[in-house]
């Protein structure tokens, strides 16, 4: 019997709007552009899917005069349909996927580009969480000539990366926290490098800022200092694993193992703790012509167990100034590594020093993007999808 995947539900027959199509290619062509999207897969599911829609349909009714100028097909598990779930009554169409996990569906590359070939869409909108950050999936859609709104494979991979990250940062010269990439350059500065052909930081450099072995780690840390503490970071962890802080060597030993051992495989590094600091973020857009704009920021210091509780904008904390150089450090860095779409670079800040530090660039639109909607009423998945 055939798969889920292949019991397709979508509707043989759109319907079309009149004029609607040559009004988003003449949309396109005004403004210089060469690529209509008129039919996108939303390869997400919940708030994000049902987000999308409505955002990307008020745009078209603002701009085109029409809100289904845009057609858009909806992945729904069983669990989604039993549920009557709002992004599927609100998509054009829907095709029926497996479900259970969602390696199964949402975070499936094979399921999502097969969809998107066989729907004959222009574009994919992967939102956040699922496969929002494989760098697998932009390259298997670019190989079908389809658009991953959302930046290039090779830039998402090095930026999941985030030792290789913040050797990008200190060379697009964004203040780095002390930490193992702070020496072994040129004059035992800093670390720097461009991106190879392969979208990757040069081996050399990488290993480098890495921490292979405890001895390795002992070594960065007598360098970066324990006075402040030391945190040790596997370069592949998040959402709170793969992370240890300490204050002196003996215990450093201990929690080098267990960072290794909870993320398996994962390069590690040691960087400095930043007490008292504050979380901020910087919405950055980028295009593939270069330009990049920073539509200004979040804080987003109350966590729970490395986890974001609420955030909360424009980030009062950080003097009007210092943000405008966060700003520009976020642009800077987006040009740098050729970022294309919608992003965040997370800073931490000290208010009592008034310096902040680079921690990582975000390769999607994050789940708290409303907040600087409603700061600056720029619509993030229009802006993501222009």
């Amino acid at each position: 019997s055939p798969s889920p995947l292949h019991m397709s539900t979508v509707a043989e027959e759109t319907t079309t709007i009149g004029g609607a199509s040559t009004s988003v290619e003449d949309y396109v062509q005004s403004r210089g552009g060469n690529r209509p999207i008129k039919k996108v897969l939303i390869a997400n599911n919940g708030m994000a899917a049902t987000k999308s829609i409505l955002s990307m349909r008020q745009w078209a009714y603002m701009e085109l005069g029409d809100e289904r100028a845009i057609q858009f097909v909806a992945m729904a598990t069983p669990e989604d349909l039993k549920a009557n779930a709002e992004f599927v009554r609100l998509a054009d169409s829907f095709v029926e996927v497996p479900g259970g996990k969602n390696s199964n569906n949402y975070a499936n590359v094979e399921v999502i580009s097969k969809i998107a070939i066989e729907q004959g869409v222009d574009g994919v909108w992967p939102g956040w969480g699922h496969a929002s950050e494989n760098p697998k999936l932009p390259e298997t859609l670019n190989a079908n000539g389809i658009k991953f709104i959302g930046p290039t494979a090779p830039v998402m991979s090095v930026l999941g990366d985030k030792i290789a990250a913040n050797i990008l940062a200190q060379t697009a010269k964004v203040p780095s926290i002390p930490w193992s990439g702070s020496f072994g350059g040129e004059n035992d500065g800093p670390l720097v490098a461009e991106l190879t052909d392969e979208g990757t930081i040069p081996d050399a450099t990488f290993e480098k800022a890495t921490c292979r072995t405890v001895e390795e780690a002992i070594e960065a840390a007598r360098k970066v200092g324990y006075e402040n503490g030391i945190m040790i970071k596997a370069s592949e962890g998040g959402g709170g694993k793969g992370i240890r802080f300490v204050d002196n060597e003996e215990d450093l030993k201990n929690a080098y193992i267990q960072v290794s051992n909870e993320v398996m495989g994962s390069p590690i590094f040691i960087m400095q703790l930043c007490k008292n600091a504050r979380h901020i973020e910087v919405q950055i857009v980028g295009d593939q012509h270069g330009n990049a704009v920073a539509l200004n920021g979040r804080d987003c210091s109350t966590q729970r167990r490395f986890q974001k509780i609420f955030e909360e904008g424009p980030p009062t904390i950080v003097k009007p100034e210092t943000f405008r150089r966060m700003e520009k450090a976020a642009q800077r860095l987006t040009q740098n590594i050729g970022y294309q779409g919608a992003g965040t670079v997370e800073y931490l800040y000290n208010a009592d020093t008034d310096n902040f530090f680079f921690l990582e660039l975000n390769p999607r639109l994050q789940v708290e993007h409303p907040v600087t909607e409603g700061i600056t009423l720029v619509n993030m998945p229009a802006t993501q999808l222009q």
